[in-house]
């Protein structure tokens, strides 16, 4: 496995009650000894070092369990429905695999990157361990085991997950253990802790979570939370990343309190405020709903601290939900982390709206994370633009990049008030930065 660098971890477990267990670490001279409870709970905190190993753990009561080949480096959880689930290669009709999938696969001879995956399981009551769980989607049950990565075991691994740590791996030049708990089709309620529903009123969601029947396979309000990230908390992990939102575009105006309302869950559970970067939805032609609302709830819990978006607006597919560019989407997650929690000086935004001022006709747009200008992916003129006056009806616009900003006009708007960018399910724009990353779609006509 991996074990956090240079932090406390805890290493738990259970035992008789009242039995003496020891753990001796070979990086560290004393032993740690306790006494479990009455229920049989053991648990002691070890103090970790720099990146490397291996190192071996041994834990003595009754019996004897020794763990070896543990490695030092840099821990996170992978999380979210299917486009963070999706493996390498292909295992159904949902799961086609990704691009390049072959040539990934083999070459995914890694062993200094450490996979776990964490079993699809459904649970009414909060777990202590995970399970190996059931079949879904074609992913087979999990081993719950930690494991080098190499062409056999990375195929059915979640490949966001993956390619996120290769990222980093690459740059760190650290070992990277990544944490697969994903299931595809699910909403944000599932991934909820019952205290997080209850500060939020969910009545019928916690209804739901106390009174129906026990079943593994039931994507249950509070039940994935309690299946498949609980037993992970004592884990000590660097952070988090997240795909998911399909799920929930058809209550978008609810996300952006559920969503911020679940990592924040998630911090308490885990003692600690880890970093949280997720991925915004890609444009997808969905039936009966907009999820520009979605992409914009996800917008709007940046304003969370120590959160972070990853745009997809450019690598999306109007005719499939689950989009095959999964390493540029694990990469630019990775941006996020090498420059918030790893000091590189790396561009990690694309351009995000920040305010706008109306002149002679046009409104002006203001972006973050535009320094050195902006630009278009394709050299053409933005696209996807909007625009409109008091009486609140949009209009093509006509957009020219002008440095760091946007100069957004229609002829039949004289008197522009508000702008759209890429406010549909199915636009696919090309406002980037300099370093090629895209602009997040938004509105300017908020009440």
């Amino acid at each position: 496995m991996v074990l956090q660098r240079e932090s406390e971890v805890t290493v738990w477990g259970w035992a008789e009650p009242g039995e003496n267990v020891a753990v001796v670490c070979d990086w560290i001279d004393t032993v740690a000894s306790v006494k479990t409870d009455a229920d049989g709970k053991w648990q002691v905190a070890l103090r970790t070092g720099k990146a490397g190993g291996p190192h071996t753990i041994s834990i003595s009561a009754g019996n004897r369990i020794t763990l070896d080949d543990i490695l030092f480096g840099e821990v996170w959880i992978g999380s979210g429905q299917s486009n963070m689930e999706m493996p390498l290669v292909k295992v159904s009709g949902a799961y086609t695999g990704i691009k390049d999938s072959e040539q990934e696969v083999s070459a995914a001879n890694n062993p200094q990157i450490r996979l776990f995956q964490a079993g699809n399981f459904s649970s009414q009551e909060p777990l202590e361990d995970v399970e190996s769980g059931i079949t879904m989607y074609g992913i087979p049950p999990a081993t719950c085991a930690w494991s080098a990565c190499t062409p056999k075991t990375v195929p059915t691994f979640a490949s966001t997950a993956y390619f996120f740590a290769r990222e980093l791996h690459r740059e760190l030049e650290v070992p990277i253990g990544i944490i697969d708990s994903s299931w595809g089709g699910t909403p944000a309620e599932a991934w909820t802790p019952a205290v997080g529903l209850k500060k939020l009123d969910y009545q019928k969601e916690l209804e739901q979570a106390a009174s129906l029947p026990q079943k593994p396979d039931q994507k249950v309000p509070t039940r994935l939370y309690n299946g498949m990230i609980h037993p992970l908390r004592k884990f000590r992990i660097r952070g988090v990343v997240w795909y998911q939102g399909e799920g929930n575009a058809g209550r978008a105006n609810k996300y952006r309190q559920l969503f911020s309302t679940m990592i924040t869950e998630w911090r308490s559970a885990f003692g600690y405020e880890f970093p949280f970067y997720y991925v915004q939805i890609s444009p997808f032609n969905y039936r009966g709903q907009n999820s520009a609302f979605l992409r914009e709830a996800q917008f709007d819990t940046l304003s969370l601290k120590n959160t972070g978006m990853a745009v997809t607006m450019d690598i999306g597919n109007l005719t499939d939900i689950h989009p095959k560019n999964k390493q540029e989407v694990g990469r630019r997650l990775a941006l996020w982390a090498l420059a918030k929690d790893y000091g590189r000086d790396v561009v990690y935004s694309g351009p995000i709206y920040n305010e706008i001022h109306f002149e002679d006709g046009k409104a002006r747009l203001s972006f973050h994370h535009a320094t050195g200008g902006l630009a278009t992916r394709d050299d053409k003129g933005p696209s996807h633009f909007e625009i409109a006056g008091s009486d609140n009806i949009f209009h093509p616009a006509t957009a020219t990049v002008d440095g760091d900003e946007v100069v957004v006009s229609a002829d039949k708007v004289p008197n522009p008030e508000a702008v759209r960018y890429a406010f549909s399910n199915d636009a696919m724009p090309n406002l980037t930065n300099k370093t090629g990353l895209p602009a997040s779609s938004f509105r300017t006509d908020r009440q």
